[in-house]
């Protein structure tokens, strides 16, 4: 018997196995194509207020990215005369308050209402401040919240450095109630703004930032005296002597990689050097030396293995040089 003989016979393609071959996956290119494209147009809608605005008022999944693409062009080098929009930052008020009173839930949602705050925040005008406050009340959502407190702290500082009048009481009342959420990172994001928006020895805002001091959660505790020290109140030295103590974590072996001990690493340089930028703030504010303790500890730094760290304390022990003796 001849190979021919073996082979099967030939027949021509079933219309099922052409659909398989060709048209599936040309189906799913179009899809990754207009999936790419969709991001694209959005990555690139301009410096367009009312191409945000349409694109926002869209009941769709794709919402959130042009909101997190409005507040990247608000930080952006052109993003000046968007920040003094009234009227964007109204519609923008409004979509977020729409959202809010829509009932949904859902993730995309709720990143749509977070970018939309963020977006708010970066203007300088106070037009945009009464949405951010109606979202900080509403402690149920906590990621929302949050945002709008951290949001309030960056447009006050905007407002007052476009020649605009700073926080009224209102604000810090909303803050100071935020702070008393159950939610650890609400509790730390109004702390730190309490610092921006707050006045030394204002009442509520000041007693709520003392509290705070003996907090039991270590980012709120260190972002209250922070606070504390933009404010020029001695009563942050302690927790700031505690923040500079932090002992630095062994370094892994150059052959193992050891991501906890990386974080742990990382984070206690942020928190030492936030305790040096907290002490500059309060030299600023009082004029005045620091403890012994404190110079000791200073002093302990200037050799610590983090360069930044080393780095930092060369400036504070600089700026503590310039002081002049008061009298």
């Amino acid at each position: 018997m001849s190979p021919d003989h073996l082979l099967p016979p030939v027949e021509p393609p079933s219309a099922g196995f052409l659909v398989q071959l060709f048209l599936v996956p040309g189906l799913i290119v179009a899809i990754i194509v207009g999936v790419w494209l969709t991001f694209h147009w959005l990555a690139h809608l301009g410096q367009d207020p009312q191409a945000y605005v349409r694109t926002l008022r869209r009941d769709n999944e794709g919402r959130w990215q042009a909101a997190l693409n409005l507040a990247n062009d608000l930080r952006g080098p052109g993003g000046a005369a968007l920040k003094s929009d009234t009227t964007l930052a109204g519609e923008l008020g409004r979509i977020l308050a729409d959202e809010s009173k829509s009932g949904r839930t859902g993730e995309q949602s709720q990143m749509l209402r977070v970018y939309l705050c963020r977006a708010l925040g970066e203007f300088t005008i106070p037009e945009a401040l009464a949405p951010l406050l109606e979202r900080a009340k509403d402690t149920t959502q906590p990621q929302v919240a949050r945002a709008a407190i951290e949001a309030i702290a960056v447009l006050s500082t905007n407002v007052v450095a476009a020649g605009g009048s700073p926080s009224g009481v209102n604000v810090a009342d909303a803050v100071v109630a935020a702070s008393g959420s159950e939610d650890a990172g609400l509790r730390s994001a109004a702390a730190f703004t309490l610092g921006v928006v707050g006045q030394k020895g204002s009442g509520p805002a000041d007693d709520r930032l003392h509290a705070l001091l003996a907090d039991a959660n270590d980012d709120v505790r260190y972002n209250a005296a922070l606070a504390l020290a933009r404010l020029g109140d001695g009563a942050s030295l302690d927790t700031l002597e505690e923040m500079l103590s932090l002992p630095d974590e062994p370094a892994p072996k150059p052959d193992a990689r050891d991501d906890v001990a990386q974080s742990k690493r990382y984070k206690r340089a942020l928190v030492v050097l936030n305790a040096l930028r907290g002490l500059a703030l309060l030299v600023d504010a009082t004029h005045s030396p620091l403890p012994e303790g404190i110079l000791a500890k200073l002093k302990s730094l200037a050799e610590d293995p983090v360069s930044d760290v080393r780095a930092g304390v060369t400036a504070l022990e600089a700026k503590l040089a310039r002081l002049t003796p008061a009298g």
